[in-house]
């Protein structure tokens, strides 16, 4: 797909993952929509969306940033309606936006419980639901969603339930939709195959010494891109992992991913469900 003057909608994407696929998707020409509540700086995290924005027009790219929270209905609502008439349409979605806590049951309460389920599962659900007559629309419509293969073995349980349910619940949105929708909008998720440097996960495993042994947000960004130039039609139902699309695509060489070049690939962190 030719991206010039096609129309992403990107959940989260003020920071991290989000904003690296938004910036790789703007630079090949496309329109960038960031859905995303962070309008004010977080005190321990980096990125408004405005700041995002500032980003992706730096690039050249045309980008709308939108104050939305993906919980509430009418935020995603309004934001999808002011995507169309900004843009004309919508043709590609990532699901991006994402809450984590990895405690155990004991150590999690009910209002974080709600919060992974309402903005993962939940969330994923609501915005590919409000972007569907749209993309149902366009001539190559993906949704892209960022979780995981749906992996059910008890380790990927044990030390956080909570966090897990609501991670797959994504994937279940893919396995569901795609076979829903198939032939008419394209529906996968990627993973990261290493854990990904983020001040997000930073924030939640709280040691930035780890990160020294992970990968870059660019990956997941290139891998997305070729992800999202397939057809809709015949590339749907897939859980891809980031180093093997890009070897599919020919690359070879992954040590500029890394965040220390000095660190072994061999040495890097699996993320997790891997």
């Amino acid at each position: 797909m030719d991206f010039k003057n096609k129309t992403v909608f990107i959940t989260g994407a003020s920071r991290g993952i989000g904003l690296a696929i938004a910036k790789k998707l703007a630079s090949e020409g496309a329109n960038v929509v960031i859905a995303a509540k962070t309008a004010e700086p977080h005190p321990k995290l980096q990125g408004t969306i405005f700041s995002a924005a500032a980003e992706i027009e730096a690039l050249g790219g045309k980008v709308l940033p939108c104050v939305v929270d993906i919980r509430d209905e009418n935020q995603v609502l309004a934001a999808v309606a002011e995507a169309v008439e900004t843009f004309g349409g919508i043709d590609v979605l990532i699901n991006n936006a994402s809450a984590i806590q990895l405690t155990g049951t004991l150590e999690t309460e009910m209002k974080r419980f709600d919060l992974m389920h309402g903005v993962n599962a939940r969330g994923t659900y609501l915005v590919s639901r409000a972007c569907l007559p749209h993309l149902l629309k366009s001539d190559n419509p993906h949704v892209l969603t960022l979780s995981p293969p749906l992996n059910f073995e008890a380790r990927w349980f044990q030390h956080h339930v909570a966090y897990s349910m609501a991670k797959f619940g994504m994937s279940l949105v893919t396995l569901g939709m795609a076979a829903e929708f198939k032939g008419k909008v394209a529906f996968n998720s990627l993973w990261p195959r290493t854990i990904i440097a983020t001040a997000a996960i930073e924030f939640a495993v709280g040691n930035a010494e780890m990160l020294r042994c992970a990968r870059k947000p660019e990956i997941m960004a290139d891998a997305a891109f070729e992800i999202l130039k397939r057809d809709a039609k015949e590339c749907t139902g897939n859980y891809f992992i980031d180093d093997a699309v890009l070897a599919e695509a020919g690359v070879t060489d992954f040590a500029p991913y890394r965040v220390d070049p000095s660190v072994d690939e061999k040495s890097l962190i699996p993320d997790f469900f891997i």
